[in-house]
Formats: structure tokens, C-alpha cells, sequence
């Protein structure tokens, strides 16, 4: 934390010192308040820097929840790997839902696109109901999506599972009302007031370990829809699109097969500030391929009981 002693008796912080303690206000009250709190944790950035909060909540202690990873079954190795240490060396409990369980026992089935990011749903529905879970923890923030924007900090869950926008609950003075009926939870946003921008800057302050994807380096791309998208078993190259050498970095670690990386050469945590800094475009809208699939893509997979 930033403290510049402004008077006897006065400090000032920061903008991320405020920022961190509200996110660590908000994870406190929902520990308090509800009995099973589970921490949705992918290996990206944003649910990497809510668990690096949330240990800082509870140090020296442990984190007193879970972490919850909705598995499609075509994530970067890379990521998957990273996830596992930064359990074991939290000490951690994970829990995993699988989508290619689901795929083949045939409850879901594979998309056209061989886009398996819309699929996550029902797992993380049927996660949530099997651990009893009645608040989730997100790394979502307003600044990413329109649908985002909507969100309340604490954003009520109904029995399906389902978000109704024109459902939310006021909250005036970090006041946060989290009340639910059976069957019911709620999806808790600790960094929902954050930027892009913000979190960078906090990764770069706090030191924080993120997967190497993060970093520039030189990786096998093609080109589709504008995006440069990874060579591999589950982003394959069609017969007329040239796999080319190029230095790319990812601004989001979803799943291989929608995910784009963008070139460029920062390949430290000042040069990715400096590089978010000068954006213009939000990392999803950048890299997503799943969120080019109509105007309201996210909000209507939000509806259904997505993040």
C-alpha cells in the first residue's frame, strides 16, 4: 500500500490502494456472509489477481474457500499448468468441471465451430449446485463488456442458474445485500470497478506470477477474422491460411479455439503498462472470437448463467 504523509495525522492513497481495499472489502463480507464461497479460477489474469486478493484478505491464514475451473478441454497448456502451481503453492483446494465429460456422455455436443467456450454453462451450473456453492466469486469488470457494465457487484442468481438484468439490486455505501432463497446464489465481482489498465498495474506493483502467454515471445499464428490465432491440435489452420512466425503476446487465455493473440514486443510487466495504456480496444473485443458471435453475445450467455 502507497501512504504519502500529506499532514500529521493525514495520508494519501493511491488509486490502486482504494481499489484493493474495496476488492478485499467485498471478499471479507461475502466469506462472512455466505456458507460456501467458491473462487471461479481460469489461470487468467483477472481470477489470478482476485486469489492474489483474497490471500492478502486472509493472510497469514489460508484462503478459506475453493477455486472452481471450468475445464474446456482445449486450453492452453500453458495455462493449465500454471493453475496447478499457483494451487499448490496457495494450498488451495481445486475443483474441476470438465466439459469433454459432458461431450462424452453425450449431455452437451460439440459446436460447429469448435468453439467450446459457450459450452462451459452447464458444468459450472452443475458444479455450483454439487458443492452447494452459494456465492461464486468472477474476475469480471465493467470495463470489458457492455453486458459487464450492468453487473452489480453482488448479482443475484436464480434457481436456473439465470441472470435477469432488469432484476438489480441497489447498492449505495458498499452496502451489498446478498440475500437468496434456496436454490438461488450469487456471483460476487470483486474487481468490477477495475480497468484493464488497473489490474496491469497491479500485477506489475504486486509482482504478481501470471502464465508466460502473457509475455511477447515468438509463437506459430495464422490469420482468421483478424485475429492471430494459435497453431494447434484444437486451433488447426484451414488448407488456405499460411501459418506464419510471428512475436505475438495474449491480452486473455480463454479457450484455444476462439482466443487471438496481438502482436507486439512487450515482454515485461513496465512494457505490457505501457502497451494497455495505449490501447483502444478492450482486450475481449480484441481477442474473443466468442464475443463476435452477435451484438449481445456475452449478455445473452450471461442470461443463461454464464460469467
Amino acid at each position: 500500500m502507497t501512504i504519502d504523509t500529506l499532514a500529521p495525522g493525514s495520508v494519501h492513497l493511491s488509486t490502486l490502494d482504494l481499489l484493493e481495499a474495496e476488492a478485499i472489502h467485498i471478499i471479507r463480507e461475502v466469506v462472512a456472509e455466505f456458507e460456501r464461497p467458491v473462487l471461479l479460477f481460469s489461470g487468467g489474469k483477472d481470477s489470478v489477481v482476485v486469489l492474489h486478493l483474497a490471500a492478502k484478505a486472509f493472510a497469514p491464514g489460508r484462503v478459506p474457500f475453493p477455486v472452481l475451473h471450468v475445464d474446456t478441454g482445449h486450453n492452453f497448456p500453458e495455462v493449465l499448468a500454471f493453475r496447478d502451481r499457483t494451487v499448490e503453492r496457495l494450498g488451495v483446494k481445486l475443483e474441476v468441471a470438465r466439459v469433454q465429460d459432458y461431450i462424452d456422455d453425450g449431455r452437451l455436443h460439440e459446436r460447429s465451430d469448435g468453439t467450446r467456450n459457450p459450452l462451459q454453462t452447464v458444468p459450472l451450473l452443475d458444479a455450483i449446485a454439487a458443492g452447494r456453492h452459494d456465492a461464486v466469486f468472477g474476475g469480471a469488470r465493467r470495463d470489458e463488456d457492455k453486458a459487464r457494465a450492468k453487473e452489480r457487484i453482488i448479482s443475484l442468481r436464480d434457481e436456473f442458474g439465470q441472470w435477469d438484468p432488469r432484476n438489480q439490486r441497489p447498492e449505495l455505501w458498499s452496502l451489498y445485500n446478498g440475500r437468496h432463497t434456496a436454490g438461488q446464489h450469487v456471483r460476487a465481482f470483486p474487481i468490477s470497478n477495475w480497468t484493464e489498465l488497473d489490474i496491469w498495474r497491479y500485477i506489475e506493483r504486486e509482482n504478481i506470477e501470471l502464465p508466460p502467454l502473457y509475455f511477447a515471445h515468438a509463437r506459430e499464428v495464422y490469420q482468421r477474422d483478424g485475429m492471430w490465432r494459435p497453431v494447434g491440435e484444437f486451433s488447426p489452420p484451414r488448407a488456405d491460411e499460411r501459418v506464419e512466425l510471428r512475436t505475438v503476446r495474449y491480452r486473455t487465455v480463454g479457450d484455444m479455439s476462439c482466443t487471438g493473440a496481438v502482436e507486439s514486443d512487450a515482454a515485461d510487466l513496465a512494457a505490457i503498462v505501457g502497451e494497455v495504456a495505449r490501447s483502444t480496444i478492450t482486450e475481449r473485443g480484441a481477442t474473443r472470437a466468442d464475443d463476435r458471435l452477435s451484438e449481445a453475445a456475452m449478455e445473452d450467455r450471461k442470461k443463461d448463467g454464464y460469467f
